[in-house]
């Protein structure tokens, strides 16, 4: 089985770092035209630096803007009018107390998770309808499923995605175009490893072991019981974008080690 994504454009939303830049560089390895992007244009240059050394023939470009804002979709869409493939990635997290969360910080999380994804979905998806084939994957989470009680309006934002990209597939029905949600579990992102710095520098574990304990103390019903790496939940998201998966879609498919705990 070969993945082959010549002649698709892929566009990847916070994909800079961590798992969106583990799916950029899984896509560009399979052959996509692939356009990361990133609030600043410092970290958007240096991924496209990383990209062309490890894949000297592949076309990537980069976007910097804030996709938090409409104004920064809009100043996405115009750049890049075309995808055949969409990653929404881009996603924000942190521990907070239900009574600590002000309005504004749920609002900030919807914005960032849900909006972003919802409104390059809209811009995308007529083309891809034109053409009769194109991928949309949200990048969701097992919190989706098992709502962490220290992060509410991160899981309420999860959930949201996984709402959004099932009616999406309903509303390309009979079509080539598919429409999934993935749903990483714990991973070792920049994310987490900054959550678990304290934990490294306190025990002196390394930041495998650190992320391996922190996994079996707060998501004891990991089966793998320990964190996911990027590329582990990039492989999945390279597959669902590819021709191969065109039997795949309204799906909610996990990448969390066995966390969610039903079949």
């Amino acid at each position: 089985m070969q993945i082959d994504l010549s002649g698709k454009n892929a566009v990847i939303s916070g994909s800079t770092k961590g798992i969106g830049f583990a799916i950029a560089r899984g896509l560009a390895g399979c052959g996509a035209t692939v356009v990361i992007n990133g609030r600043s244009q410092a970290a958007v240059d240096e991924g496209l630096d990383t990209l062309r050394a490890a894949f000297p023939g592949a076309e990537v470009r980069g976007v910097a803007e804030d996709l938090g804002t409409a104004e920064g979709c809009a100043a996405l869409i115009a750049a890049e009018p075309e995808a055949d493939i969409l990653v929404n990635n881009l996603g924000i997290f942190g521990p907070q107390d239900f009574f600590e969360i002000p309005d504004a910080e749920w609002t900030r999380f919807y914005e960032v998770n849900v909006l972003s994804g919802v409104r390059l979905s809209r811009a995308y998806l007529p083309g891809m309808l034109a053409k009769n084939w194109g991928r949309i994957i949200f990048l969701s989470s097992e919190s989706a499923l098992n709502i962490p009680a220290d992060m509410i309006h991160y899981g309420m934002t999860k959930t949201a995605n996984l709402a959004i990209s099932r009616g999406l597939a309903k509303r390309a029905s009979g079509t080539g175009v598919t429409v999934n949600a993935v749903l990483p579990g714990p991973t070792l992102s920049e994310g987490v490893e900054e959550m678990l710095r304290e934990e490294v520098e306190a025990s002196g574990l390394s930041l495998e072991a650190a992320g391996t304990a922190f996994v079996q103390e707060n998501r004891p019903s990991s089966i793998i019981q320990r964190p996911a790496t990027v590329e582990e939940v990039a492989h999945m998201v390279v597959y669902v974008a590819s021709p191969l998966a065109s039997a795949t879609t309204g799906a909610a498919l996990r990448v969390d080690g066995g966390v969610v705990d039903s079949l």
